[in-house]
């Protein structure tokens, strides 16, 4: 049964989301995505969120995260359930069911191979690959070389700037970060921000644990585009990795278009595994 769970109905979904990480599983999506998606409220991130269930239980969750992008996670023993993939195969492909429009449509499914399959044989296509990375994090780490700060709510304004000029498009904001901030999500989370030997910010990440003993999520990180080159990717990652493993983190994970290709190499110089290519599904008009 297809639903949207509200505001209140939020911190269920987060829940089924974090039952479901576990070391060697498909990157798929993480109670960390939804964090960051907070950013916009709690209202609208209820209205983004879809939950599938059976008999009370939520057995696959999505986020539209953005116009004609879905983005899923399905629990691990419900992914070869034929009913549950044919019903998801059905409710993604009609718009009038309320989760991707008419036209194209972009859907990041990295688990359920019989739902994915669904999807391929009545028309879906591969789209552009994508690379996941990790690192374990059992033994301690070496410092990543900088002055790395926790952001606080009076630091806000620092970590949104260096944010905004790592990504052209970035609309994140002071009160984005505090919407974020506020939300229940964040509470297993951390705001880093990297500074040069003058003390100017120059990088910045976003840590997302999803509960001891279970892989945590970096997302996302940035480097100030005036400041690259000098190796900040590298030492930003590294705290990352630190701060997830002192949230007892058992491995830190990241995912990335494998067309970005400094991306990648910034995780495999922070120590960071990469993992055979992903590739999300698209539907043309």
């Amino acid at each position: 049964m297809l639903s949207r769970p509200g505001v209140d109905g939020l911190g269920e979904a987060v829940r089924a989301l974090r039952e479901w990480q576990y070391d060697g599983a498909p990157l798929q999506l993480h109670p960390g995505d939804l964090g960051w998606y907070w950013r916009f409220g709690a209202e609208a991130t209820a209205e983004a969120v879809r939950t599938w269930r059976r008999d009370g239980r939520i057995l696959a969750v999505g986020l539209v995260d953005g116009p004609g992008l879905l983005r899923l996670a399905i629990a691990p023993d419900a992914e070869p359930d034929g009913e549950l993939a044919h019903r998801m195969a059905a409710d993604v492909t009609r718009p009038e069911v309320g989760v991707l429009p008419q036209g194209n449509a972009y859907l990041e499914a990295r688990s359920g191979t019989l739902f994915r399959g669904l999807l391929l044989d009545g028309g879906w296509e591969l789209d552009q690959p994508w690379t996941p990375l990790r690192r374990d994090l059992a033994e301690p780490l070496a410092g990543c070389g900088v002055r790395v700060e926790v952001t606080g709510p009076e630091g806000a304004q620092v970590r949104s700037a260096v944010q905004r000029a790592s990504f052209d498009k970035s609309t994140f904001s002071d009160e984005r970060w505090h919407a974020m901030a506020a939300g229940p999500t964040y509470a297993d989370a951390r705001c880093l921000v990297a500074y040069d030997d003058q003390g100017t910010a120059v990088a910045a990440a976003t840590v997302w644990s999803a509960g001891p003993g279970k892989p945590g999520l970096l997302e996302p990180m940035g480097v100030h585009r005036a400041h690259r080159g000098h190796g900040y990717g590298r030492a930003i990652t590294i705290a990352a990795a630190v701060a997830l493993r002192e949230m007892g983190s058992s491995s830190a994970i990241v995912c990335t278009e494998s067309a970005n290709a400094g991306a990648v190499a910034t995780y495999r110089s922070a120590g960071f595994q990469q993992d055979p290519e992903v590739r999300d599904l698209r539907r043309r008009a």
